[in-house]
């Protein structure tokens, strides 16, 4: 499995509510800088969290992509969300190669968990930054960080 983590570009600062902030435009020019390592990967799905930010992220990654499959929504990529369905999910995707956009604390502490076996590490994700794990499996401690880019 080839797993990509992106954390959503640059959001601006204050909104009706944390899910309703929007990328500003720096945001998107870190997104489109992030999305150029992704052209020509064999990418299966785009997962986003719910967050406009998030949302937003993956829209412009699938467009520089031609990605035509539809970007999945899924809860648990929230900034809060649970590791726990995370990988679960992640092990029942076997050899695919996925995309998640997401938050801190949980897009640092979910490669920790999947590269250490804890979460007691988080990966240092910047705004746009984009780790690419590998592994035969998505299990905690399974994974190996191949790279990791901040824009």
């Amino acid at each position: 499995m080839k797993l990509w983590l992106l954390r959503h570009g640059e959001a601006e600062p204050q909104a009706r509510s944390d899910a309703a902030r929007e990328l500003t435009r720096h945001g998107r020019k870190e997104v489109l800088h992030s999305a150029a390592h992704l052209v020509g990967r064999p990418l299966t799905t785009i997962l986003a969290s719910p967050y406009v930010r998030a949302q937003q992220t993956a829209q412009l990654v699938r467009e520089t992509l031609g990605f035509a499959a539809p970007i999945v929504t899924v809860p648990w990529l929230t900034p809060d969300g649970d590791l726990a369905e995370a990988l679960r999910y992640l092990d029942a995707q076997g050899d695919q190669e996925l995309l998640l956009v997401t938050h801190q604390p949980l897009v640092g502490e979910l490669a920790s968990l999947l590269l250490h076996g804890h979460r007691q590490e988080p990966v240092p994700m910047k705004t746009a930054s984009l780790a690419e794990l590998d592994g035969e499996f998505a299990l905690a401690g399974s994974m190996w960080l191949t790279s990791l880019r901040h824009s």
